[in-house]
């Protein structure tokens, strides 16, 4: 069988399921590239990959797609990752900075601003001065490790799966293991094994990571993000992309 080529967020909240796919058999039937989650999702698209750890909004730019395995990039309430942060009360912002590097996230601020606050500041795309305006009105969307520390830095700090939470009573999922293919169901078995080892080995990756001040890592890892696919999880997936379809 040829090689499965995979693309794979290249955040900390990855760092499990790649361990568990470099410290496997699997690893020797892959290839992996490690990209930021629009790269990753354009892999797909493009058929350059036949797996990635993709943002759920993508896969509406997909003609065809399958969900490949039991675990996703998820949280139940806050994941302390995926935040608006803002100068001022979510209801009084007139500009919103989009995240460059993301999709899902934006499409999540979105999703919230129509259905959840009810407001509609302008969203900008590629801001010059993007996480950066000083301007009294103006929040940015920012997702991943560069969110890292900023909490205390801003009056207002909105983290996007808990008010997902609050809105919808659901979990959510920011990213999840998408085939653009067909995928032989003994490599699908052996790639969930995999996912699963480096998941059950977070405590030995924990102290391979460089250590924040800053920043709980083992919190962010262990508690904050949850990596199962539940049922409920499929539930708010499916939900989200028919909330991002009314846009």
């Amino acid at each position: 069988m040829d090689k499965i080529s995979i693309s794979a967020v290249s955040y900390t909240n990855t760092k499990p399921f790649i361990y568990g796919l470099q410290h496997s058999g699997i690893s020797e039937k892959i290839e992996l590239s490690l990209d930021n989650p629009t790269d990753c999702a354009q892999k797909l698209i493009d058929d350059v990959v036949d797996i990635g750890l993709i943002p759920v909004a993508a896969a509406l730019s997909l003609p065809a797609w399958e969900i490949v395995a039991d675990y996703c990039i998820g949280a139940v309430g806050a994941v302390n990752s995926v935040f608006i942060f803002s100068n001022c009360d979510i209801n009084e912002v007139k500009t919103l900075q989009l995240d460059p590097q993301s999709r899902s996230s934006n499409n999540l601020a979105k999703v919230l601003l129509n259905n959840f606050w009810k407001t509609t500041p302008e969203l900008v795309v590629n801001a010059g001065d993007y996480a950066e305006s000083p301007d009294a009105t103006t929040a940015f969307v920012q997702i991943g490790d560069r969110t890292f520390g900023k909490k205390e830095k801003y009056a207002f700090v909105y983290d996007l799966a808990e008010e997902w939470q609050k809105f919808t009573g659901l979990p959510f999922v920011f990213a999840a293991w998408i085939a653009n293919k067909p995928i032989p169901k003994e490599f699908m078995a052996e790639f969930n094994q995999a996912l699963k080892f480096g998941l059950d080995h977070r405590t030995e990756l924990l102290k391979e990571l460089p250590q924040r001040p800053d920043f709980d890592l083992e919190d962010y890892l262990m508690h904050k993000l949850d990596f199962d696919l539940t049922e409920d999880k499929k539930k708010a997936l499916y939900l989200f992309l028919e909330y991002i379809k009314e846009l």
